[in-house]
């Protein structure tokens, strides 16, 4: 059942609490930086991530583990600067927050004084419990995320779907339930069964948005690079494309090469 939108002049961690309890969907898009947060803002989205995927499809990388703290604040601070109605969450990259808590803190704040963005957020769950607490005591929101946690690729040793066990999916619950318990105001689930992707949403009283989790979530997020078709290498199940730019800019560029080549371009229109 469609639900009708209210008009938000401005995306805060409330307004995705009170999405929930009326029942309209969460839009959740990755952007990295200036140019292309200002689309994904001035399109309506609910919240822009920028994801610590910047590694993948900005830097080039195979994981998401290379990117740095302060390359995380440089794409936050470009996208923060084109925002004016979405919520800004920020990935706590790899090595700036598991060896403890008190650096686990200092890297938070360094993102909200240093990049202006609104939120982080945090992969995993018990583990992680400490230094949660510390970051959401210091008056810091926090977006939690379970299920397939890219930072931890080395330790699973594969992308494929979690939780479909019973004690992992057990323990996923438990993790749900106790993030929503510490403070954190919403959480992502990646890559997880539909059904307890659900089951989740329906035990917790925050937002749960979903990667690859189903329809029975609070709103879903996607890589605005897949989604657009800027990437013809990435086709999982869950992936939707809207666009098929990888063809549509190849042909394009391809054009003005031809262009330029044929000295087409400028022609006495192009010039001064």
């Amino acid at each position: 059942m469609s639900v009708a939108k209210k008009d938000y002049k401005r995306i805060t961690t409330k307004s995705l609490i009170d999405m929930k309890s009326n029942g309209e969907k969460i839009s959740m898009l990755t952007s990295y930086d200036y140019t292309m947060a200002k689309i994904v803002d001035s399109a309506g989205v609910d919240v822009i991530l920028v994801g610590d995927s910047a590694s993948n499809v900005m830097a080039g990388h195979e994981t998401t583990l290379p990117i740095t703290l302060d390359q995380m604040i440089y794409h936050a601070s470009s996208v923060v600067r084109a925002c004016e109605r979405a919520l800004v969450v920020v990935d706590l990259p790899f090595g700036s927050y598991q060896s403890d808590s008190k650096e686990a803190l200092r890297s938070s704040i360094r993102i909200m004084k240093e990049s202006g963005g609104h939120a982080v957020k945090l992969e995993g769950g018990s583990e992680i419990k400490d230094s949660i607490k510390k970051i959401l005591n210091a008056g810091i929101p926090v977006m939690g995320h379970l299920g397939l946690t890219p930072q931890s690729i080395y330790k699973f040793g594969t992308y494929t779907v979690r939780a479909k066990e019973e004690a992992e999916a057990e323990k996923l619950l438990e993790d749900a339930k106790m993030l929503e318990k510490l403070g954190c105001f919403a959480l992502v689930l990646e890559k997880i069964p539909a059904a307890l992707a659900e089951k989740v949403a329906k035990s917790i009283s925050i937002p749960v948005i979903g990667i690859g989790a189903g329809g029975g979530v609070d709103g879903q997020v996607l890589v605005i690079h897949d989604m657009l078709g800027m990437n013809n290498e990435f086709s999982p199940r869950f992936l939707r494309r809207y666009l098929d730019l990888y063809d549509q800019m190849t042909k394009a560029i391809g054009q003005y090469v031809t262009d330029v080549k044929s000295q087409d371009f400028p022609n006495a229109n192009e010039q001064y």
